[in-house]
């Protein structure tokens, strides 16, 4: 990590949708930690990454953007108090604590909503440094999807669904 001030991270805007789709799309045709097809249309990525969940963030540094991330109910009904999250940095701002500080972020924003919990349902298990950060911020690996993700170098991978609690325990 660098030595780089703390990102500045805020809900997103409309209008951030023209930087954050070089990152959004960049990362889903990659193909290789989120189990969408890379094939989504900019429009189809809009939608899914600025309307469909509760809130979308940005982080920022000097005006750029640098990352995103989506907080969503995970499961409606009698799950609704577990939230998801995933989270985005484009390739040039790797390695410089953005998805710490987003993952922090969210952490916080997640109870503000009313958040009890956070799940992350499906982390590749390719994807070391994401499994390595999640850990380090207290989330546990729950279960295992075994050669749920059809890895493009890899092949067929596992899959961890991780957990958090987030409220405070009574």
């Amino acid at each position: 990590m660098t030595d780089q001030a703390e990102p500045c991270i805020r809900l997103a805007r409309e209008d951030d949708f023209a930087a954050l789709w070089p990152i959004v799309r960049d990362v889903i045709r990659a193909g290789d930690t989120y189990a969408l097809d890379p094939g989504l249309t900019r429009e189809t990525v809009r939608d899914l990454w600025m309307h469909q969940p509760r809130a979308t963030y940005v982080a920022e540094r000097d005006g750029e953007v640098l990352g995103t991330y989506t907080l969503k109910t995970n499961q409606a009904g009698g799950g609704a108090h577990v939230c998801n999250c995933g989270y985005m940095v484009g390739e040039a701002a790797r390695g410089q604590g953005i998805a710490r500080a987003m993952c922090l972020h969210s952490q916080d924003e997640a109870r503000a909503m009313g958040y009890l919990a956070m799940q992350f349902n499906f982390v590749v298990e390719t994807n070391r440094g994401a499994i390595a950060l999640w850990q380090s911020l207290g989330f546990e690996t729950v279960g295992r999807l075994p050669r749920a993700f059809r890895h493009p170098q890899a092949g067929l991978v596992d899959a961890r669904v991780m957990f958090k609690w987030l409220a405070p325990e009574t």
